[in-house]
């Protein structure tokens, strides 16, 4: 996060979420959408963009594990450390949502996707923006996920309210999604 955290980029992406907008940011593998997960407006525009049902639910990633603490508290020692043995990293967790966070975030699920990020810039986002923020790969439902801020101009163009500075960070694929529950892989 260091460097990147007084970005004016990043402080201007992070100003544009708490306003309602939706912005595009990059992220361990690929380009991401993000949006203030308590705002449904913003969450309902970024959903428009991508042509994505609400039903399928949608990532939150956090700059540290205090982010996504409300979730954690009700887990055991031995899913915590699960948890903290894979973060800050590309892996996501399927994780009790405990009412939470709202449907627009979940979707048709019980469970609540969370990722504490490696990426500097995706951390410094969620640490100006002061929360967790959504994360979805920056792509209309199926077309390849944009791996550079040109791809995301090209999909999105002057939809979006702010684009964060920055690259994504060289992994070709996408986080893992894993259900901590059942410790199945969703997402190799």
């Amino acid at each position: 996060m260091k460097g990147w955290s007084n970005h004016v980029g990043v402080q201007r992406a992070a100003q544009v979420m708490r306003a309602g907008g939706v912005i595009a940011y990059p992220t361990e593998s690929v380009w991401g959408l993000g949006a203030d997960p308590h705002n449904a407006k913003a969450i309902a525009r970024l959903l428009a963009f991508k042509h994505r049902s609400v039903e399928k639910g949608l990532i939150l990633i956090a700059a540290n594990i205090q982010q996504v603490e409300p979730w954690l508290e009700r887990l055991s020692a031995q899913e915590r450390e699960t948890l903290l043995a894979t973060w800050p990293g590309p892996n996501t967790w399927l994780v009790p949502n405990h009412q939470l966070a709202s449907y627009w975030v979940t979707g048709r699920h019980e469970s609540v996707a969370l990722r504490v990020t490696a990426h500097p810039v995706a951390a410094a986002l969620c640490s100006a923006f002061g929360g967790p923020i959504i994360s979805t790969s920056a792509n209309p439902q199926a077309r390849p996920a944009a791996k550079d801020s040109v791809q995301v101009r090209r999909y999105f163009g002057s939809q979006l309210d702010a684009i964060a500075p920055g690259r994504t960070g060289g992994r070709r694929q996408p986080s893992q999604i894993r259900d901590l529950a059942s410790g199945k892989t969703l997402r190799p």
